[in-house]
C-alpha cells in the first residue's frame, strides 16, 4: 500500500473555515498531512475542525490585527512543531464601481490580500530555510492576469500578490522552497456575494463557477510533485466562463 503522499507534513491554511480555505484544508488532511486551521471566526473552525480529530488544529485570530497576525507562525509552530506548507488564502473582495467603494473596505482589502499575505510568507521564511524544505501556496485569482472592469480594487490586489509570487520564489528557491501561486476563476464561496448582482446571476446561469473542492484538487497536485518541480502559477476556470 502506497503511503499517503503527504504523510507526516503540517501544513498551515489561512481563511481555513470555509470555502477554498476548508476544502484545500480537508484535501491536505486526506492526503496525510495535519492542518493548523488559521480563520478569525472560532464558531467556524470547531465545526470545521470536529471531525478530523487531531489532523485539524483551531487557530483562531484576526490577521488584520498586527499582533494576532505576527503572533500567526509561533503559535503554530507550538501547536505542531513544524510547518512544511503554508496555504496563504485568506482574502476580502471588493466589486463594482470604484467610485463607489468605500475607502476603509479599500484599507482591509489591500491588507488583508496583500501585505498579511507578505507577512505571513516572510515569517515562515526563516523556519523553512532552516529546514532546507517547504511549499509555500498563495491563493491569487484570474482577476491577476486579466484587468476586471468591474473589480478594480480586488484585480489590483491579486496583480500584487502574483508579482509578490514570482520574485520571492527567485529568492528562496535555492532553500529547497517552493512558492506557487493558485488562481482560479469565480468559485462558489461566500467572496461571490459581493459580485455585482447581474454577474452573480450570469455566472450561476451559465455554469460558470467552480467549486472549492476543484481549486483544492489542484493546490494538491501542486504540493504532490516532485522536489524538483515547481508550479509556479495554475489560471484555472470554469469551462463555461467567457473571458
Amino acid at each position: 500500500m502506497n503511503p499517503s503522499p503527504l504523510a507526516g507534513q503540517v501544513a498551515v491554511v489561512t481563511g481555513a473555515a470555509s470555502g477554498i480555505g476548508l476544502a484545500s484544508a480537508s484535501a491536505l488532511v486526506e492526503a496525510g498531512a495535519r492542518v493548523v486551521m488559521v480563520d478569525r471566526d472560532a464558531a467556524a473552525l470547531r465545526a470545521a475542525c470536529a471531525a478530523h480529530g487531531d489532523a485539524m488544529m483551531p487557530l483562531q485570530l484576526d490577521l488584520l490585527d498586527p499582533a494576532a497576525c505576527a503572533s500567526l507562525v509561533p503559535r503554530a509552530l507550538d501547536q505542531a512543531g513544524r510547518i512544511d506548507i503554508l496555504h496563504a488564502n485568506a482574502g476580502l473582495y471588493i466589486g463594482g464601481d470604484l467610485v463607489d467603494a468605500d475607502s476603509g473596505a479599500i484599507d482591509r482589502l489591500l491588507q488583508l490580500n496583500v501585505a498579511v499575505v507578505m507577512k505571513n510568507v516572510h515569517d515562515v521564511l526563516p523556519h523553512m530555510i532552516e529546514r532546507g524544505a517547504g511549499d509555500i501556496v498563495v491563493t491569487s485569482s484570474l482577476a491577476a492576469h486579466f484587468p476586471t472592469p468591474w473589480e478594480p480594487v480586488y484585480a489590483a490586489s491579486k496583480w500584487a500578490v502574483n508579482c509578490f509570487v514570482q520574485t520571492t520564489r527567485r529568492q528562496v528557491f535555492r532553500h529547497g522552497i517552493r512558492v506557487g501561486a493558485i488562481s482560479p476563476g469565480p468559485v462558489m464561496t461566500g467572496l461571490i456575494a459581493d459580485w455585482p448582482a447581474d454577474k452573480l446571476r450570469e455566472a450561476r446561469a451559465s455554469g460558470s463557477l467552480l467549486d472549492p473542492a476543484e481549486v483544492a484538487d489542484v493546490v494538491l497536485f501542486m504540493l504532490t510533485r516532485p522536489r524538483g518541480m515547481t508550479v509556479r502559477d495554475v489560471v484555472m476556470m470554469p469551462t463555461n466562463f467567457d473571458l
